[in-house]
């Protein structure tokens, strides 16, 4: 009767054992979301990464996501924040917040995401893609070149090209000085139109439509919050070609995008293999969309008069 209590007290106690190691395994996670400003763009990144972490560590992870709302010091605030409350990562979505995060911490790992080019973002000379920091991500890049080729393919016999963006916003220059240089291979003269911030961006875009045939926008966050401005002054006016879907969708004629649910989903993906330890974000190299669309958008063909060229697919009107 003893040996049989023993062995009973035995097994239990295994059992209990047991259903400890398994309720341990399922570690729970926090992670800090810091977004630029609310525009379709970086919407849906962030709805990408937060449904690939929720899919890949279910009911593990507490999301704090919170908005800067288009201003660059609120990002320090926010990300600070979350360095004091100690999160398990941080996920920037944009180029202010990632700035932020990098200067806050070099403990916490930092996901980017919505970043056109890391070694712009961070000063880093001769980028290899790999930051060999605390930081890594994925890129919103889409091929310049193509950008520019987009551009001849509508307006084979325009002769100048405004390129308009946020001096504010470093990445913003890079891509307008690359487009720029595209542009110059192919005959156009080009005009830089930087504007510092919103209180001048209506001049600014004026002064580039009356001066040009053609106006270029970069996936620039302050123009992304503010495509209405753009809209106000080209519509039916100017031609506006933009870097990415949002902006496109708000003033442009046509763009050659990527999906930002699907870079923030990379993202995602990236922020569970740090977080369960299959994979160290020093190492990590930085991810680019897997593939681009041509998109037009038909009410500002409509009123400029133009008919797609073949393989172009529609913007849906929202």
């Amino acid at each position: 009767m003893m040996k049989k209590n023993v062995f009973a007290l035995i097994l239990a106690l295994a059992m209990v054992l047991s259903l400890a190691a398994c309720g341990g395994s399922s570690k729970s996670y926090k992670i800090g979301i810091c977004q630029l400003a609310p525009h379709p763009a970086l919407d849906a990144a962030t709805e990408g990464f937060t449904d690939a972490v929720n899919a890949l560590l279910p009911g593990q992870v507490e999301i704090d996501s919170q908005n800067a709302a288009g201003d660059t010091p609120t990002c320090a605030t926010i990300i600070n924040g979350f360095v004091s409350g100690g999160v398990d990562l941080i996920m920037a979505n944009a180029t202010a917040p990632l700035q932020a995060a990098a200067s806050a911490t070099a403990d916490i790992p930092v996901l980017g995401t919505s970043i056109t080019e890391y070694g712009v973002a961070l000063g880093i000379d001769s980028f290899s893609g790999v930051v060999g920091s605390n930081v890594s991500g994925t890129s919103d890049l889409a091929p310049l070149d193509q950008q520019a080729q987009m551009i001849q393919e509508w307006y084979p016999d325009a002769k100048t090209v405004g390129l308009i963006f946020c001096s504010a916003e470093p990445n913003s220059q890079y891509q307008v000085d690359n487009v720029q240089s595209y542009l110059e291979g192919m005959g156009y003269a080009c005009t830089q139109f930087p504007f510092s911030d919103t209180n001048d961006m209506a001049s600014v875009v004026q002064s580039a439509a009356d001066a040009s045939d053609v106006l270029y926008v970069p996936t620039d966050n302050t123009a992304a919050n503010n495509a209405g401005i753009i809209d106000n002054i080209c519509r039916g006016v100017k031609p506006v070609f933009a870097g990415e879907e949002g902006i496109c969708g708000g003033c442009g004629v046509a763009t050659l995008s990527i999906s930002y649910y699907d870079i923030g989903y990379k993202t995602g993906e990236m922020a569970a293999d740090i977080l369960t330890g299959k994979a160290k974000v020093s190492e990590m190299a930085i991810e680019y969309a897997p593939q681009f669309v041509k998109k037009y958008n038909p009410a500002i063909c409509e009123a400029l008069g133009l008919t797609a060229p073949e393989g172009y697919e529609a913007i849906a009107a929202e």
